[in-house]
């Protein structure tokens, strides 16, 4: 059943079940959240209204439900409790901390991410000091907004606004968007919001903070347990963990799950891990193997004999629409998803959980009421044939190989190795498919058990395990710190050059948008001149201008590369991107290790400031020299090398 709501008064002192204002005899002040209760409309009784440390339904909740053991309380709670025992604070300090602690604000600014705080601090419009949207990139290195630039080049003023470089005409008249640039600042901004949850909103629950049964939220749209929760998962095997439950995955009982054991809804048979999907007869994936099945008289080509069964595979049903509960079966059924991770089973020998359901009317095996577990079962054989309503389906042939004895039978062990029973559907099924290598799952002669022959598959799922807070917490920074790093390799990728496909070290901005090494840039253009002289008959003529055309679209850039000058707001970002990357990656060290070796140390920073200067004197001397034009012994330009490049 659902939970009752309880709900407390408001700001005004009116309590929000049944709209009156009680006096103050007849509340009571929660020690945690400091909130009014209304005493009448408490569902459980309070003690009397002037205790101290009462607290109201919605504390003790999260005491409760957070506490394992006595005496624990939630991350929640302990921050509250915290700041109401912080003596600097005042009252109305305390209030708003409180709000934001609830509300999930003060979490959003310790997961802020910090490549975004990067890109505020290097990339910045000259107008408004916003992070630009949609940037334009001078040739001199410096970003605007487009409606911030367009204002600007629009007063007839051709100089950028913070260093008076000249802006070119085309570029005034028609500037266009900094596509690298658009593209890190999406990257970086839906990277902080993946990282503070805001893009999508869950109701999630973890695993040590559920209750020990299946229940339903105020949230719930239906009564019954139509949109009911599981309760907690009371074993530690991961939920792909093939065979049975021993008793070293069973924390509570130290029993592990006995063959016999039968449960009420399917909510508590996945709490023991025996079968986990809540609707679905078939656990397992295509190309991992399927870890249990329950045999529910779903089909009605299944045939039940207890010790051996025939099962049908799912699929060839329309269930679209309003059709959830559809028998009828409208097209055929193949060996794919769950169908296929049964013949994957079948292939490897893997054991597979087995639980018959009161539903199976059918079988002279199935309990009586709920749900039972009967052992684990090897997947002999599987095959495709036309069904009852006419349909292919595809049937798997189940003997029954546990350790345990059947619950119908009165042995005191085990199965045995048995022969396989005679299917007389099989003379006319087709897609027939037998197990030709050894199990994995098999009976071993010397110790009289069924144990794995072959190492069990690894699984590719977290174990359930209780994880204090702490930990928790832990991983959660862990996870966002890989994250953080994560986006900054993706935002170095974007401020690739567009020769070299390499990270930009001295990055150049064409007008025309594009990113460059300005070392790539200046080979690109190696040996040719701005300007050619002609001469005809004699006589000479004016100079020519050269076309020097962008290497990423039909610009001519001949006038930005007399003068290119470096993006130093990229070029910050780039290496502060790097710097950090390096400290993320970077093996940590204990106190002793680094204290051992000085020397090393030593040799590393004289490196690093070796590098450091020849990386400034590079950067000085491609600010001084720009490319040159090649001429001959006269002075004057080759005009035959001049063809030839231009032919070229």
């Amino acid at each position: 059943m659902a939970q009752q709501i309880q709900l407390p008064c408001d700001n005004e002192g009116v309590c929000l079940i049944c709209k009156t204002t009680p006096s103050v005899n007849e509340t009571l002040t929660c020690s945690t959240c400091v909130t009014p209760w209304h005493i009448a409309c408490l569902a459980i009784a309070a003690q009397s209204s002037s205790s101290n440390v009462w607290e109201c339904p919605d504390c003790s909740d999260l005491v409760q439900a957070g506490a394992p053991a006595a005496g624990e309380k939630s991350e929640l709670v302990v921050a509250i409790q915290a700041i109401e025992a912080d003596a600097s604070l005042t009252d109305k300090e305390k209030a708003r901390k409180r709000q934001e602690l609830v509300s999930g604000k003060a979490a959003v600014k310790e997961g802020r991410n910090e490549a975004v705080d990067m890109l505020h601090e290097n990339f910045k419009c000259c107008v408004c000091f916003q992070l630009p949207d949609r940037p334009v990139t001078t040739p001199c290195g410096h970003n605007f907004c487009l409606s911030c630039f367009q204002k600007w080049t629009r007063q007839g003023k051709n100089t950028c606004i913070k260093c008076r470089f000249s802006i070119p005409a085309k570029m005034a008249s028609q500037p266009r968007i900094n596509s690298a640039l658009v593209a890190a600042i999406r990257m970086a901004r839906m990277s902080q919001a993946n990282a503070t949850g805001q893009l999508k909103i869950t109701h999630s629950v973890h695993n040590q903070y559920r209750p020990d049964k299946a229940y339903t939220t105020d949230r719930a749209k239906r009564n019954g347990m139509a949109n009911a929760a599981s309760g907690r998962i009371l074993v530690t095997t991961p939920a792909d963990h093939f065979g049975p439950i021993t008793a070293e995955n069973d924390p509570v009982r130290k029993t592990g799950v006995l063959v016999g054991e039968c449960w009420d809804l399917r909510m508590d048979c996945r709490q023991w891990g025996i079968h986990y999907p809540h609707v679905s007869g078939i656990a397992g994936q295509a190309k991992y193997g399927a870890q249990s099945v329950v045999l529910s008289g779903g089909y009605e080509d299944d045939e039940d004999h207890g010790e051996w069964f025939l099962y049908t595979g799912s699929g060839g049903r329309d269930l679209s629409g309003n059709k959830r509960t559809n028998k009828d079966q409208s097209f055929d059924q193949k060996f794919e998803s769950y169908n296929e991770s049964l013949r994957f089973s079948c292939k490897k020998g893997y054991p597979v959980r087995v639980v018959r359901s009161h539903k199976e009317k059918r079988s002279n095996y199935a309990p009586e009421d709920g749900l039972r577990y009967d052992g684990v079962y090897r997947i002999e054989k599987c095959w495709r044939k036309v069904g009852k309503q006419g349909f292919k389906v595809c049937r798997y042939l189940f003997v029954r190989c546990d350790n345990e004895p059947a619950p119908w039978t009165s042995d005191e062990h085990g199965d045995r190795p048995r022969p396989l029973p005679t299917v007389k559907e099989l003379k006319g099924a087709i897609d027939i498919f037998e197990r030709s290598e050894s199990p994995s799952w098999d009976y071993a002669e010397e110790d009289n058990v069924w144990k794995w022959k072959k190492p069990p598959p690894a699984s590719q799922k977290p174990v359930r395990a209780d994880a204090k807070p702490e930990d928790i917490q832990n991983a959660r920074i862990a996870i966002r710190k890989a994250e953080t790093a994560a986006s900054k390799g993706k935002l170095l990728k974007e401020f690739s050059c567009l020769l070299c496909k390499d990270v930009m070290t001295l990055p150049v901005t064409t007008p025309c948008a594009h990113n460059f090494c300005k070392s790539c840039l200046d080979g690109k253009f190696a040996g040719q001149s701005f300007t050619r002289e002609r001469s005809r008959g004699g006589r000479t003529l004016r100079s020519q201008k050269n076309a020097m055309i962008c290497p990423a679209c039909p610009t001519d850039i001949s006038d930005f590369l007399q003068n290119a000058q470096i993006n130093r707001e990229l070029q910050d970002l780039i290496e502060k991107l790097k710097e950090s990357s390096k400290e993320a990656n970077a093996p940590e060290e204990s106190p002793e290790a680094s204290s051992e070796d000085p020397n090393k140390e030593n040799e590393v920073l004289n490196s690093e400031a070796e590098t450091k200067n020849v990386e400034d004197k590079k950067r000085k001397q491609a600010d001084a020299k720009p490319p040159t034009p090649t001429r001959n012994k006269k002075g004057k330009v080759d005009d035959n090398l001049l063809k030839n490049e231009n032919a070229a």
